[in-house]
């Protein structure tokens, strides 16, 4: 297993095509919820311990080599908001496009073409981790940051909030998301023998919420 795959995967340069997205945080912002960094701070905590361990027990599962058909319909059923399955498959076929040219994998080929239009992005991820020859706790990991850093770096854009107050916080939930990613990864396992409904089910109304009004701005800096 080398970790420095799991460097490659998570560095915010890989070209997956998360700088487009927010994660809700433009809507956030909008609404006055995030006005600086200890909001953001209950943003991405908040965000972390729902949708962030939704989609790194998924990631993980498909680490693990779970059906992704089967994981891609339970990421479906886990988001209610039409925009955000949208933003989920886009994600995903980017993601798709750079892995498989990074990490050249028979399993993601299969995915590609079965989810033309693109599968849910932690499903694609676990894949590609499982390609790079990560465990499920790398899936875990990577996802779990990934719904924290990219709230984050959008609200630097967003606000021009400091950046070293935006990596603060990102340095505060760090014990956090340990906790989320232990235990997004022993929910995966249990899906093994329990099926995917062992896998965990948060929910976020005001990010499913907000993702459907910021889908409907005319204008907007982020796709979601």
């Amino acid at each position: 297993m080398s970790r420095a795959a799991l460097l490659v995967l998570a560095d915010g340069r890989f070209p997956a095509g998360g700088h487009a997205h927010s994660g809700g945080a433009e809507a956030a912002v909008k609404a006055g919820r995030i006005n600086g960094a200890a909001s953001l701070e209950d943003f991405c905590r908040g965000r972390l311990n729902t949708a962030g361990l939704v989609s790194a027990a998924l990631a993980a599962a498909a680490a693990l080599g779970v059906d992704p058909a089967l994981l891609d319909s339970a990421a479906d059923a886990r988001t209610p908001s039409p925009a955000l399955r949208v933003a989920a498959r886009r994600l995903g076929r980017q993601l798709m496009r750079a892995a498989r040219a990074t990490w050249p994998s028979g399993e993601l080929d299969a995915l590609a073409r079965a989810f033309p239009k693109g599968a849910h992005q932690p499903v694609v991820l676990g894949l590609v981790a499982r390609a790079a020859g990560l465990g499920p706790e790398d899936a875990a990991y990577c996802s779990a940051y990934e719904s924290v850093s990219g709230p984050a770096t959008a609200t630097v854009r967003l606000l021009s909030l400091d950046p070293f107050d935006a990596t603060g916080v990102l340095a505060r939930l760090a014990p956090e998301l340990d906790v989320v990613a232990r235990a997004a990864a022993d929910a995966a396992r249990n899906v093994v023998d329990a099926g995917v409904d062992a896998l965990p089910s948060a929910s976020a109304p005001l990010l499913e919420i907000g993702a459907q009004a910021h889908a409907a701005w005319a204008v907007r800096l982020f796709a979601s």
